[in-house]
C-alpha cells in the first residue's frame, strides 16, 4: 500500500474536530438549569424588545373611567365574578399593571447590561494591569479595591447616590462602582494563572511588546471565569437597582420600573397584594434566569466540573 493511501486512509480514520464553541454550546443546551435560564431569559427578551406590541395601554399615562386598585382578572381561573379587561390590575395611580411588568422588563435589561458592562470594561482593565505589572503597581490597585470591598454593597450604592443625587443615572453608576472590584478579582486571578504559562514566554522570547502580549495573548485566554461572573453580575445589578429604586433613590416617578412599583405599592400589601406581587414576581424571574445561566456557563466552562446539570 502506497503512502499516500496509507494517509488517506488515516486522515478519514481520524474524528473530526468539534470547534470548541459549537461543543461550548451543545453543552450549554444540555445544562438542565441553563436551559430553563434560557427560556426564561428569552421571555424576558421578547417582552423588552416588544413591549410597545405586548402592552395594552400606556405604562405612564393613567387611565380614565377605572377603580383604583381594580383586582386582577381572576376570571381567567374560572371565576366568572370579575370581567376586568387588566390581566393585572389597575395600581395606585390608575395605570395597568401588565403594561407597566413588560415595559420594566426592557429597563431591567438595560440596568443589568449597561451597568455590568461599564463594570467590566474598568474593573477588567484594573485587574488585568494589576496582576500582569505586579509589584506596586498590583499592591496600590488591589490594595484601592478592597477599600471599597470592605463596605456592604448597598450601603456604598445609597451613599454614592445621596452625594450625586438621587436619579436612575446615578443609581446604574453606584451599581457599576460596586461590582468594579469583583471583576477586577476575577480578571487578576486569571491573568496571574496564565502570565507563566509557555506559548506567553514564546510571545515574549519572539519579541512581542508587553501590551501585546497583554491583551493578545493573556485577556483572551483568561475572559472564562469573566464570562460567568459577569452573567452573574447583571442579576445582582437588577436586584440592586430595583433595591435603590424601592428606597426612592433610583428611578424616578413615573417611570415603569419594578423596584419603583414595589415602593410605591408597599403599604398596599395586605388590601391589594397583587400590586407588590406581580413585581416582585418580576424580579424574581428576572435574577433567576440570569442566575441559572451562569451556573450552567459555570458548569459547562470549567473542565473540572461535571456537566449536565
Amino acid at each position: 500500500m502506497s503512502e499516500n493511501a496509507v494517509s488517506v486512509l488515516s486522515a478519514d480514520a481520524m474524528p473530526e474536530r468539534d470547534n470548541p464553541y459549537v461543543i461550548m454550546l451543545r453543552r450549554l443546551f444540555q445544562h438542565n438549569s441553563a436551559r430553563l435560564g434560557m427560556v426564561l431569559l428569552l421571555i424576558l427578551i421578547i417582552c423588552a424588545v416588544f413591549a410597545e406590541q405586548i402592552a395594552p395601554f400606556d405604562p405612564i399615562v393613567p387611565l380614565k373611567d377605572v377603580r383604583r386598585r381594580d383586582p386582577p382578572c381572576i376570571h381567567l381561573l374560572g371565576c366568572p365574578a370579575a370581567k376586568s379587561e387588566h390581566l393585572m390590575g389597575i395600581d395606585g395611580n390608575s395605570r395597568d399593571m401588565f403594561s407597566r411588568i413588560i415595559f420594566g422588563a426592557r429597563l431591567s435589561l438595560q440596568v443589568g447590561v449597561s451597568t455590568v458592562s461599564f463594570a467590566i470594561v474598568i474593573g477588567g482593565l484594573l485587574g488585568a494591569i494589576a496582576g500582569f505589572m505586579g509589584g506596586w503597581v498590583d499592591d496600590v490597585i488591589m490594595r484601592s479595591l478592597d477599600v471599597l470591598m470592605a463596605f456592604p454593597g448597598l450601603l456604598l450604592a445609597i451613599a454614592i447616590v445621596a452625594v450625586l443625587g438621587p436619579g436612575l443615572i446615578n443609581a446604574l453608576l453606584a451599581i457599576a462602582i460596586i461590582e468594579i472590584p469583583i471583576f477586577a478579582r476575577v480578571v487578576r486571578a486569571s491573568v496571574l494563572s496564565v502570565k507563566e504559562l509557555e506559548y506567553v514566554v514564546a510571545s515574549r522570547a519572539q519579541g512581542a511588546s508587553e501590551m501585546r502580549v497583554l491583551f493578545t495573548r493573556i485577556l483572551p485566554n483568561a475572559l472564562t471565569p469573566l464570562i460567568v461572573q459577569g452573567t452573574l453580575g447583571i442579576a445582582s445589578a437588577i436586584l440592586s437597582a430595583a433595591a435603590l429604586s424601592f428606597l426612592g433613590l433610583g428611578a424616578e416617578f413615573p417611570t415603569p420600573e419594578w423596584g419603583l412599583m414595589l415602593g410605591e405599592e408597599r403599604n398596599s400589601v395586605f388590601n391589594a397584594p397583587f400590586l407588590v406581587f406581580f413585581p416582585g414576581f418580576a424580579i424574581m424571574m428576572t435574577v433567576l434566569s440570569f442566575n441559572l445561566i451562569g451556573d450552567g456557563l459555570r458548569d459547562v466552562l470549567d473542565p473540572r466540573l461535571v456537566h449536565g446539570g
